[in-house]
């Protein structure tokens, strides 16, 4: 491996963390959240607290994925995409946390004591946010892998 090239194995692990974050946002936001509200004998209320758990669960997971992927970032700096994307996730992961769950909490509590606030778009905005998430992982773990496969690519032409 030449001086300025990437590790392969920060490359691979890059490219894995990504992998499962994104099969996480797959499964809980895209899978898990809409079928839930698809259950008749399930009333909202019962749902929106399922869901109010969840996604506090979730929350705590994917800090400890995107702290994983930037400590993997570290090793993979030569790699501008995946600064960026890195990058890009902490900051929709800042405002889901900080900004936009606070909010839809206390939604979900005013519709629990039977006291719904009018429409907003907090929802969307988060739902958006989940779909950014995960093309900004599919992105980043296709990025990470092709550059494994290059790097490879390059070793074996190098070694023959």
């Amino acid at each position: 491996m030449r001086e300025n090239e990437t590790s392969p194995v920060a490359l691979a692990a890059y490219g894995f963390i990504a992998l499962i974050w994104l099969g996480m946002v797959c499964g809980v936001s895209f899978l898990a959240t809409p079928v839930k509200f698809q259950a008749g004998s399930m009333s909202l209320p019962v749902a929106l607290e399922i869901g109010n758990v969840t996604f506090a669960a979730f929350s705590r997971v994917e800090w400890a994925l995107a702290v994983l992927l930037m400590m993997a970032t570290v090793f993979v700096y030569r790699r501008r995409p995946l600064l960026l994307a890195t990058a890009l996730l902490a900051v929709i992961l800042a405002v889901q946390s900080f900004w936009l769950l606070p909010v839809l909490d206390a939604r979900m509590a005013a519709v629990i004591a039977g006291s719904p606030l009018p429409a907003s778009m907090h929802h969307f905005i988060y739902a958006s946010g989940e779909g950014l998430k995960a093309l900004i992982l599919l992105g980043a773990s296709l990025c990470a892998l092709f550059g494994l496969v290059r790097s490879h690519r390059v070793s074996g032409a190098a070694q023959g």
